[in-house]
């Protein structure tokens, strides 16, 4: 098991805590759930609903996405990445499949501990929205350059 202090150190410099001071980080792990998991196991099942998110502290998880027979593999996730932060705004089912590569320790954030810590902590629970926020929009411009790359494969060259 990994400890408190243990905890911050790994996540202390990754980009999601980034701005976070070592006692606002440790107001946050104060208030989320760390949950084992073993290699193999599924952490979130696609098109299940969900009412939480979860930081990597330590291991792999592997991100599939199935569609008609076909298993599409999105990311592998390290120390520092997070996932299902949809669910915290949002009921709508989860988009793929999340499981363990090896034995991992996570944090569970839930609707109802993300609403505690912005009681008890309003300034880490900012902190943490708008580095979702900022991660998400990274996301998101990444997303539309592969789209719009993938539009201007096909297209013969103007000069042709």
């Amino acid at each position: 098991m990994i400890t408190p202090t243990q905890m911050r150190d790994v996540l202390r410099n990754k980009s999601l805590f980034s701005e976070f001071s070592d006692a606002e980080l440790d107001q946050f792990l104060g208030l989320a759930d760390p949950e084992q998991f073993t290699e193999g196991q599924c952490i979130v099942r696609q098109d299940s609903s969900g009412d939480c998110m979860y930081v990597v502290v330590s291991g792999h998880a592997s991100v599939v996405h199935h569609k008609d027979g076909y298993s599409v593999d999105l990311a592998v996730l390290k120390p520092g990445d997070f996932f299902g932060e949809l669910a915290l705004v949002d009921s709508g089912p989860r988009s793929a499949d999340v499981v363990s590569l090896d034995a991992s320790m996570l944090l569970k954030v839930s609707k109802a501990g993300l609403a505690a810590l912005s009681g008890v902590y309003p300034t880490v629970a900012f902190k943490l929205l708008i580095a979702i926020g900022r991660i998400m929009v990274e996301r998101l411009r990444k997303s539309n350059q592969r789209y719009v790359d993938s539009l201007l494969v096909p297209l013969p060259p103007k000069n042709a």
